[in-house]
């Protein structure tokens, strides 16, 4: 399994995806095609967390009036499912690894696992 979950409006995923060769990934629009439930519990049996792949830059955050710190797992989940901002992207994911978000770290570590260098 190669996928890529990512948002087509976001000119960061745009610029993190042109980086690297994925011919062979499947790449997945989540506004036009939301996460499923299997592939959110696919993504948090590596990570462990929803709070992991949970986009605290939302825009939705603010519309709900939600309290982030309050929020339990269950929370994370179902409002992952139940609106697309609320996933941290892009996400790679493969049988193996998952790499979450565009944070500087993580981009390195995809850049090693693609195996680009700057």
């Amino acid at each position: 399994m190669k996928k890529v979950f990512y948002l087509n409006t976001c000119d960061t995923c745009r610029k993190i995806l042109a980086q690297f060769d994925l011919t062979d990934w499947e790449l997945r629009e989540i506004k036009k095609q939301p996460i499923t439930k299997e592939e959110l519990e696919e993504m948090h049996k590596m990570t462990k967390s929803y709070d992991a792949l949970f986009s605290r830059k939302s825009t939705q955050i603010k519309l709900r009036g939600l309290d982030v710190k309050s929020l339990t797992e269950k929370a994370f989940k179902e409002l992952l499912l139940d609106h697309y901002t609320f996933l941290k992207r892009p996400v790679f994911l493969t049988d193996k690894e998952i790499f979450v978000g565009n944070d500087k770290k993580n981009i390195e570590a995809l850049r090693e696992f693609f195996g680009v260098n700057e």
